[in-house]
Parts: structure tokens; sequence; C-alpha cells
């Protein structure tokens, strides 16, 4: 395993900057994801890392040593593409055997590295079949035990789990999670998904439009994002536009007079979580309260979002555990909705 540092990293395509002033430093044996909407530049940072892509400006080092301007077969990185890249035409000992031919591994010496890789993914019985014989479950271990072979000192992922469907990809995020944390292995990987992403990582490294916007454990990105942006995409949001008028009071664009911490006064924005609104009885003590009308409604098995109007111009979504001894409100009642003033988050950006 190794330390990476990513100092001051910018990929430029011409005027468009892929990669703008990326700064990382990501510990021995951290597991840490790339996290962002399609474009943001996580790919691009990752395949820099690899060796595939060369930065346009900046440094990058595993273990101390200076990687930028080498090739990626002189970096000790296990990369395992979204695609996966099997050969079709070669065996799964064949295919994992590769990366040590590339690297001059004596012959010899080839199978029992290979065995051994494969049973760290739990495939060894599997290793004189064509990938065509494989589930994509089975084909993504092949593609990790393939990076894993050479005793890599970095493990880069490029949305490993994309090709999967949504019960696998659960299994298989598990199972990648708990061989990374059994070897050590500093990993680095690329997902924009947010579940997948709050399940794996160490921390999360939230991308946009080329720059880095937060670094933090998941803790910190969800309870306190440090833009709207992240807000938005880590985990779910509504969002009321108005103004701070005096400390401690936001007024909605639609006249809701809600109670919130302090802020400058000015333009802002108000986010809160779908998951702290609660639905309350009359009397209930609470620093906000707004009466409100369900408009629709969506089941979602261990939850239910109700979607609430407050004012011709505010709608909030308020997310429901589904339990069996509560009844759920249906739609067109009238609820009485209730916050903290401390639960909501003011965005002046």
């Amino acid at each position: 395993m190794a330390r990476l540092q990513i100092d001051r990293v910018t990929k430029s395509y011409g005027e468009l900057k892929a990669v703008d002033d990326a700064t990382l430093d990501v510990a021995n044996g951290e597991f840490l994801v790339l996290l962002g909407p399609s474009g943001c530049g996580k790919t691009t940072t990752l395949r820099m890392v690899a060796g595939f892509v060369e930065p346009t400006s900046g440094t990058i080092r595993l273990d101390g040593n200076d990687v930028t301007t080498l090739p990626p077969w002189k970096r000790n990185a296990g990369l395992v593409f979204q695609s996966y890249a099997l050969f079709p035409h070669l065996t799964v000992n064949q295919n994992v055997a590769f990366g040590l031919e590339m690297r001059k591994v004596p012959a010899a010496d080839m199978p029992k590295k290979v065995a051994e890789a494969l049973r760290l993914v739990r495939l060894d019985h599997l290793g004189e079949r064509l990938p065509r014989q494989l589930s994509g479950g089975q084909q993504q271990r092949v593609a990790l035990a393939r990076a894993l072979v050479f005793h890599p000192d970095i493990l880069l992922l490029d949305e490993p789990l994309s090709n999967l469907d949504a019960k696998l990809r659960q299994d298989v995020r598990v199972e990648i999670r708990e061989l990374q944390r059994k070897l050590g292995l500093t990993t680095v990987m690329v997902t924009h998904d947010q579940e997948e992403a709050l399940t794996m990582a160490d921390r999360l490294v939230v991308m946009s439009e080329g720059r880095i916007r937060q670094v933090g454990t998941q803790h910190d990105l969800y309870e306190r994002p440090a833009d709207r942006f992240v807000a938005d995409f880590v985990g779910r949001s509504n969002f009321i536009e108005g103004r701070i008028e005096a400390p401690g009071k936001f007024v909605s664009k639609g006249g809701l007079a809600i109670a919130c911490a302090d802020g400058p006064p000015g333009s802002a924005v108000l986010a809160l979580r779908p998951e702290r609104v609660a639905i309350v009885g009359s009397g209930e003590p609470a620093d906000n309260r707004f009466e409100g009308r369900v408009e629709f409604l969506s089941y979602l098995g261990a939850a239910i979002d109700l979607h609430v109007r407050l004012s011709p111009a505010e709608r909030l979504i308020v997310q429901l555990p589904n339990r069996p001894e509560s009844a759920a409100p249906k739609i067109g009642d009238a609820v009485t909705l209730a916050w903290s003033r401390t639960t909501a988050r003011i965005f002046h950006d």
C-alpha cells in the first residue's frame, strides 16, 4: 500500500479544464471515493493517477515518488475498468495472468500468484472458464483479481459496479470493501452513485465541473455540506429560496417566516433534509410549524415520501418511515409540518 498525493493537478483540453487545480492526500490503506455527476472530472483524475492521462500541470506522487510522467506499467497501480476489459478468448486464469506477463514475472511463478488472487475473490474453482461463461458479478471479480495479482501499491476502481443490477451491486460493494480492509490496500474509486459512495468510503471527494467542492467523511458531507451543490448531490434536500431578514429569521419567496440558524442578511437558500421534517399534531411545540396539504405520495418500501404544498411557491418533500402501526396521510389530506431551527442549512452562494 502507498500514500497518494495529488498536488495542484490540472488537465486541460484546449479551453476546457477537465480537472482544475485538484489537491488530495490519500493515506496508506484509505478508501477514497470520487463522487460527482458525469463530466465532473472524477474519471480523468483517476486516469491521471493510473498513468493513462498526463496532467497539464501539477504533481502526482505514490509513496513519496513522483510518478507524474511515468507510463502505467511503471506505476505499481492496479486498475479495474468500468467495462472490466476482460479478453473474451482467454480463460479466467489467462486473464488474471496477463498483468504478470506484462511485468515480466517468471512463468514458473505465475500459477501460484494467479491461484492466490482468485482465492481472494473466491473464484479459484472457475479458472478454466471463459468470461462469457461467467455472471456479471463473477466477471467483475475476475477484473478485480487481475488488478490485485501483482500486489499493487494502490487500487483504482473506475465505476466497477455500474454494469451490475441493483441487488448484485449491493452484495459486491460489500465484498470489495471487506477485501480492501483485509488487504489494507490504498484504494481510490470513482462513482456517481451516492449510496455506493456512502457505503464504501472512508472519505468522499465531491467534484463538479472539474473542481473539488468538498472532501470529508460521510457524516461531514451529509450533515455539514459546504454549498448547495453538495447538499443536493449527497442525499436529498428541499431548497427554499428567500432572504434572511433578521438574525435567525428567513422569509421565503412564498412569504413563509422560517426560524433558522443565524446568518448574514440578504438573499439565501434554505436547505432541509426530507427525513428531518416531522408531521405533528396540534399543540406540539416546534421552532417551525406550517400547515400544508399532501399533493403527491411515493411508496418506497422502507419509507414513504409525501409532497406537501405549504404555499403557492413552496412544496416540501417529507420522508416518513414505513411503520405498520401508523397510517401515512393520503393525497389531499391536511397536515402540520414541523422542524427545528438548527435542522436547516443556509447557503448564500
